[in-house]
């Protein structure tokens, strides 16, 4: 619990901070109108992420539309006719189109909708088929076409109600996404073409893009199949893209059912086709895996139709041209190349310093409540009651005052023995002559047994309780640490009060049992020795003045002993409720000390091990930092504020509830009180740039300088950005790459990065001016190769010949319109 606790507690700063600094950052805008198209069931995972970072980097992403081109899990009896509905990403209600405009625009674009598009359904197929038997179905069955039709026209008439946002409505950007395995994509030249047309009936240019998704990793057992059907898709898409290729076919269908042709050619099918793996070009897997890549497809969308302010032009900003970027692409032999790309960011690292401070918070609270030193073991002793006068006292008030046992005299005597039979007696013998046992039933009635009954009825740890509560408030406060070490059997600096409460009570049994003595010798002394006034020819007068003298010397002996023993008594009592205090609060010291660790090893796992300049010394900066600001708030409001009701309160009374009730008091001052400080609102490069010098006074070691950091930053941002496709490169004909960076180009860093390898520098380098304090992303393109080039390619080529020869039909169409396999 309190881990799942810290980390929604961390999320969600992470997610404020990523809101606070994305109204502070300026958002680029996108000139013409945009719509992806997501071909595939195993592409779905993807369209949400796509339109998420869409909306965060675009100011006008809430006119960005999608669709879904996949096999819908109704029936195609309606599937196929264009019912489609508005899918919203917090599963709204589906309404009308122009009702769900209206909640777009209120909602700011938080809701990003997309339109689906029924094909034939693939799962449960034949393998050996699949992709045949697709393909055969929707060219049979009409309803898919005339359902993809009508859907196209209402995502185009919607996309309409959006022409406002956009500075041109002459041409749309289409972005088509699929995964190589998906057999759905043995479809994507109808799907392409169809979606082509429809659009060009409201635009004048479409320009079509596809990306294509490798995931290697997620092969698994299906290894051999998957990667034949992924090498199908790829000679396919080989076809799409030659210069001469030729489609087609009667895609559009209007309401009537009459079907019109939709030809393309001779020419590629694709402006640009990039290749995305969740494998880089060293053979890595990225830390983010597939995630990287929808960040890559929404900065390329946005890189190609993005509204380029007069600034850019007037401050020099390399900008991305398309058309250069296709013919640097374009091998010596005029074959157009694939693309691929790589995407790294360097952001304020939210997460781990919530955590950091978190932890850190923790631990200087904790160090707050072990303070309350100074306190010597008569003052611990005091505090509890526990100093021999004050236990001394406290079984003198549960007694009756001993002038009652004067009273006793008037008990009657058995008979009237003169003084002469009392002579020769011993005590003992001379009450049990006078009183038999009453002189003992009334002292145990009046004296013992109601003073017996007040001793039961303390409660020790009621009687602290208070106490305890008022010095825990206290500063420095005395807490469940100093408790479980006063408590303790053997005590550290100053002495353990249960230690001194049990050498107490061994003298209190010492002195009982001398008492106890005396009182036996006592008793066996004979009455004629005895020193009481013997009054001449008055024998009555006599036996009274002994009968007086025996209650004093007798019951004053037994008083005495009667408060050792309730002091005895009490101190048990003390005794048990020290251990009981101690078991407690030694609970609380260990609960406390495996939350810090429990913290702590959160704290170091959210920020990993990637050694990465973002990453360094968190703990150590956000060590002083909260540190510092905790300090301020008690200069301002006081030393002991930390543990007011506003704040913590009673950490003890917390951990009576449990470790979690601690950390959720704890994350609730952190959200309120420490991480709204103006420490950690720094610019993204101040704050990284102090983080990584703090540890230089401790650790002795050179202080790193601004141009050492952004030197790290550089070669990070360089290194995270591989190209996410694996190729063997002494294949590629041509190599073309073009760098850009998106953040704000006034920034000290871009400045510093824009001048590096200015002297060596093969590539084309950009900058997307993005007013950010937030931190800084770079986008790697890189072009030139060929399917063939792809490692995926020459180890699925093994695979996709060897079923092909076993029986698999892999192509919806005859191999003869297949290009050769390369």
């Amino acid at each position: 619990m309190i881990r799942t606790e810290a980390l929604v507690y961390a999320e969600r700063y992470a997610a404020q901070e990523e809101a606070l600094h994305s109204k502070g950052d300026g958002r680029s805008s996108i000139h013409y109108p945009a719509l992806f198209l997501f071909l595939g069931d195993k592409v779905s995972a993807a369209i949400e992420p796509v339109l998420m970072r869409c909306e965060r980097k675009w100011d006008n992403a809430a006119g960005v539309l999608a669709l879904h081109a996949g096999a819908g899990r109704d029936s195609k009896e309606q599937r196929p006719s264009g019912s489609t509905d508005w899918e919203h990403k917090e599963q709204q209600p589906s309404g009308s189109a122009g009702r769900d405009h209206k909640e777009q625009q209120s909602a700011g674009g938080s809701r990003e909708r997309v339109m689906t598009m029924a094909l034939p359904d693939a799962a449960g197929r034949d393998p050996r088929t699949v992709r045949k038997d697709v393909y055969r179905e929707f060219h049979e069955d009409g309803r898919y076409l005339a359902g993809m039709n009508r859907t196209l026209r209402r995502i185009t008439n919607s996309i309409a109600d959006y022409g406002r946002l956009y500075s041109s409505f002459d041409v749309i950007h289409l972005t088509i996404i699929t995964r190589v395995d998906d057999p759905l994509n043995v479809l994507l030249p109808e799907v392409a073409l169809l979606a082509r047309a429809v659009l060009s009936q409201s635009f004048k240019s479409v320009q079509t893009d596809l990306y294509t998704l490798i995931n290697e990793r997620e092969q698994g057992d299906n290894f051999g199949y998957s990667s034949s059907a992924g090498l199908a898709f790829l000679r396919e898409l080989d076809g799409m893209q030659l210069p001469d290729y030729t489609f087609k076919a009667p895609l559009l269908v209007t309401e009537d059912g009459l079907s019109i042709p939709v030809s393309h050619g001779p020419s590629a099918l694709f402006d640009l086709v990039y290749l995305l793996s969740d494998k880089n070009e060293r053979g890595m897997s990225p830390v983010n895996g597939m995630e990287d890549n929808y960040e890559i497809i929404a900065h390329i969308s946005l890189l190609k139709n993005r509204v380029r302010p007069s600034s850019d032009q007037a401050s020099g900003h390399g900008g991305y041209n398309n058309m250069t970027f296709k013919s640097g692409i374009r091998g010596s032999t005029g074959r157009q190349g694939y693309a691929s790309a790589g995407f790294s960011a360097v952001r304020r690292p939210s997460k781990p310093i919530a955590m950091a401070v978190l932890y850190h918070a923790f631990h200087v609270l904790a160090a707050k409540l072990q303070t309350g030193g100074g306190w010597s073991l008569r003052d611990r002793q005091a505090l509890l009651g526990l100093t021999p006068e004050a236990l001394r006292e406290r079984a003198a008030g549960l007694l009756p005052d001993e002038a009652g046992i004067a009273e006793m005299t008037g008990l009657m005597s058995h008979g009237r023995p003169s003084y002469s039979e009392l002579k020769p007696l011993s005590l003992r013998e001379a009450e049990a002559l006078l009183f038999g046992d009453g002189g003992e039933a009334y002292f145990r009635s009046n004296f013992a047994d109601g003073s017996a009954a007040r001793a039961a009825a303390l409660d020790p740890a009621r009687e602290w309780a208070t106490v305890l509560a008022a010095q825990e408030q206290a500063t420095p406060p005395v807490t469940f640490y100093q408790l479980a070490e006063w408590t303790a059997e053997q005590g550290e600096a100053g002495g353990s009060v249960l230690n001194a409460l049990r050498q107490h009570m061994n003298g209190l049994r010492s002195a009982l049992a001398g008492a106890e003595e005396e009182l036996e010798q006592f008793y066996a002394q004979s009455v004629e020795r005895q020193p009481f006034q013997r009054v001449p020819l008055l024998d009555k007068r006599t036996v009274r003045n002994f009968i007086h003298y025996l209650f004093e010397s007798i019951y004053s002996r037994k008083y005495e002993i009667l408060r050792l023993k309730l002091e005895l008594d009490i101190a048990l009592r003390y005794d048990a409720a020290l251990e009981q205090l101690h078991a407690e609060s030694r609970a609380k010291v260990q609960t406390m000390q495996a939350l810090e660790e429990e913290l702590r090893s959160l704290a170091l796992a959210s920020i990993g091990r990637s050694g990465e300049a973002v990453d360094q010394n968190i703990m150590e900066y956000y060590r002083t930092v909260t540190a510092e600001v905790m300090l301020d708030i008690e200069t301002r409001r006081g030393a002991g504020i930390f543990f007011s009701d506003r704040f913590m309160g009673s950490i003890s009374e917390l951990l009576r509830q449990g470790g979690a009730a601690v950390v959720r008091r704890l994350i609730d001052v952190c959200q309120r009180e420490l991480l709204t400080a103006g420490a950690f609102t720094l610019p993204f490069e101040e704050e990284l740039l102090r983080r990584a010098n703090v540890a230089a006074a401790y650790e002795n070691r050179e202080i790193v300088s601004r141009e050492e950091l952004f030197k790290q930053l550089y070669l990070g941002l360089e290194d995270s950005a591989a190209i996410n496709v694996r190729l063997f490169e002494y294949t590629q004909e041509h190599r073309h790459e073009e760098k850009y960076f998106f953040g704000d180009s006034g920034s000290e860093f871009l400045r510093y990065a824009l001048n590096a390898d200015g002297t060596t520098r093969i590539y084309r380098l950009g900058v997307v001016h993005e007013q950010r304090r937030s931190g800084v992303e770079k986008l790697n393109l890189m072009g030139g190769f060929h399917l063939e080039d792809l490692l995926y390619y020459r180890n699925g080529k093994v695979y996709y010949e060897t079923y092909v020869q076993n029986g698999y039909r892999l192509h919806g169409v005859d191999e003869e319109q297949l290009p050769e396999l390369r």
